[in-house]
């Protein structure tokens, strides 16, 4: 990234490419690309946490992406949780299910899971 002088700071465009790449796999659903990208995200951070160059205008734009970012990784897991609980209801239907009866009240009726194959010849 230059600043007002034409001075480039490498690490910071270093950590620009990288946030942007992180918010193509964040948009793409690529969580396995995620993870390979967390030593390089740390290596780029510690470097910059001891340059003492940095100007605003860096500042700012790693700013920026870094917020745009944590929106869409909460956004994702805000996805993920929500499958989460509908997998686990799924599973809580599949043992049991609740009724009403015409009083209003609750009955429960047991489900078994069997883990049976059919072979057919």
């Amino acid at each position: 990234m230059t600043d007002e002088t034409g001075w480039r700071h490498d690490a910071v465009e270093a950590l620009v490419a990288l946030l942007e790449a992180e918010r193509a796999a964040l948009l793409a659903g690529d969580f396995e690309r995620l993870i390979g990208m967390l030593d390089d995200k740390a290596a780029l951070i510690d470097q910059l946490d001891a340059a003492d160059d940095l100007t605003e205008d860096m500042l700012h734009a790693l700013r920026t992406r870094l917020e745009r970012n944590q929106a869409l990784l909460d956004s994702a897991l805000a996805g993920i949780r929500g499958v989460a609980g509908r997998i686990g209801a799924l599973h809580r239907m599949r043992r049991s299910l609740d009724t009403y009866d015409q009083t209003g009240r609750r009955t429960t009726i047991e489900g078994s899971i069997d883990h049976v194959v059919e072979r057919r010849a």
